[in-house]
């Protein structure tokens, strides 16, 4: 079960009092803080125009009455004119509230339902009387039920509460921040504020991959690497003549008995292997089989997730890069503190962001020169890419024949809805096909199935 809690005020400082004042023109924002400073809420104090043209009107018959001796047209006017004087007659009211969400599952599987509840109590002295709620929907979880959007009349001290189902995708999904709208009893004041909630609420839907793709290297570390190498390991590598100062627990014993020659048991040498999960986050990423439907870059994400998790139980030195708006990078290491920074920078970074980019201002050519700076001689790299312009495929070409083994994992987002999108897949399985002809191991992982599955696929074959 995951729980998160915010609370959302603009009172208890003299200073947030006096910003709610300059935020009293029409679409002005100010930041205000929340009990304790501790979270931001971003406050916009807006005049909705309602009754803009009423009081035109009002205004208009007070005159005739007026210039007509008419007492009777006179007086019809005041409702009108109370209502437009309400808010600056009344103040501003300071409301304060507490979020609550709630997700009845978050580890789900792909597909599944998942049912998110929201509670909002009015924790301070004023009554909201038109209070309008949106709940953050990651963008690429679906709403199959129900309605993110609320709206409720809260008494001091009341709750209302409100769920809706999303469908679960590959991935991890943090909500947004709940916007709430709030206008006063006439209507002719709105405040939107934006709460973010502490902790974040967040769904994962991984699968297990059971063994990571791993390329031949050297390195003189410990791990689980396998090479060519004869030394200390466990699967047997050959028998060599006995030198003097092997170890008295390498010598074949039962062949001395046998033949009275002294022989040393070689084992092949397992090292620790430094892998670079890199990321295409570039706009070619964000392509998908249909509208409404995960992009490559959610994939991506997805299969980083996985592959973390998999390493994380390793001695494997693992670093993070990402391409796209601007250039990513976290140094290989090893252990669960590093693990957590990855998984953070996976989340947060605004490279991974899940929400496509409104302008392509990327430079992949000067990103990739930084990557190859940045690798070190040992690193191999596996390489998550949905593989949609050729400039994919040259980043690994171009990789691997820097000296830097590559493993492709590649998320199918093609369909064959349309012409353009047929042409889109025979595309992509001609990059693959480059990719196969220049030894670069791929996985083409159809996003039905899982990752592991997949990389098993692969592996399976290529023995």
């Amino acid at each position: 079960m995951s729980n998160a809690t915010a609370t959302a005020s603009q009172s208890n400082q003299s200073n947030q009092s006096s910003q709610s004042e300059t935020a009293s023109s029409y679409g002005q924002r100010v930041s205000s803080a929340t009990d304790g400073d501790d979270l931001a809420v971003e406050v916009e104090r807006r005049r909705t125009g309602r009754w803009r043209g009423i009081v035109a009107v009002a205004l208009f018959a007070g005159a005739v009455g007026v210039l007509a001796a008419r007492p009777l047209l006179l007086l019809a006017t005041v409702p009108a004119a109370a209502f437009a004087a309400y808010p600056r007659i009344t103040g501003r009211p300071k409301p304060t509230l507490r979020v609550e969400r709630t997700v009845d599952d978050d580890t789900p599987d792909r597909g599944s339902d998942v049912e998110v509840t929201v509670r909002i109590t009015n924790t301070g002295r004023w009554p909201l009387v038109d209070a309008r709620f949106v709940d953050g929907v990651p963008p690429m979880l679906a709403v199959r039920e129900g309605s993110p959007r609320h709206a409720a009349f809260l008494w001091p001290g009341r709750s209302t509460t409100f769920s809706y189902t999303v469908g679960a995708e590959y991935g991890r999904h943090q909500f947004d921040p709940v916007t709430t709208y709030l206008r006063d009893v006439s209507g002719g004041t709105e405040l939107e504020a934006t709460v973010d909630c502490e902790p974040a609420t967040s769904l994962t839907c991984t699968d297990a991959v059971p063994e990571v793709p791993l390329r031949k290297q050297s390195r003189h570390s410990t791990g689980r690497l396998v090479t060519d190498d004869g030394g200390a390991g466990i699967e047997f590598h050959r028998t060599r003549e006995y030198q003097k100062g092997d170890p008295m627990s390498r010598i074949d014993w039962k062949r001395y008995a046998k033949t009275g020659d002294l022989t040393t048991v070689e084992f092949r040498e397992e090292r620790a292997a430094t892998i670079v999960l890199l990321v295409d986050a570039r706009q070619s990423a964000y392509r998908a089989s249909a509208e409404g439907e995960p992009h490559g870059l959610a994939y991506n994400l997805a299969g980083a997730e996985q592959l973390l998790t998999a390493l994380g139980e390793t001695r494997d030195y693992v670093g993070l890069a990402a391409i796209g708006r601007e250039f990513c990078w976290l140094a290989a290491g090893v252990g669960i503190e590093h693990e957590l920074t990855a998984r953070e920078l996976l989340a947060t970074h605004p490279v991974l962001s899940t929400v496509p980019p409104e302008e392509d201002a990327e430079n992949p050519d000067e990103q990739a020169a930084e990557l190859r700076k940045r690798l070190s001689g040992d690193a191999q790299v596996i390489y998550l890419s949905p593989l949609a312009d050729e400039y994919s495929t040259s980043l690994a070409l171009t990789l691997e024949a820097n000296g830097h083994p590559v493993t492709v994992i590649s998320p199918d987002v093609t369909s064959d809805a349309t012409v353009g999108s047929r042409l889109a897949r025979v595309d992509r399985q001609n990059r693959l096909s480059s990719l196969r002809q220049a030894e670069i191991p791929v996985v083409d992982w159809t996003p039905d199935q899982p990752l592991g599955t997949s990389i098993v696929d692969v592996m399976e074959a290529s023995e």
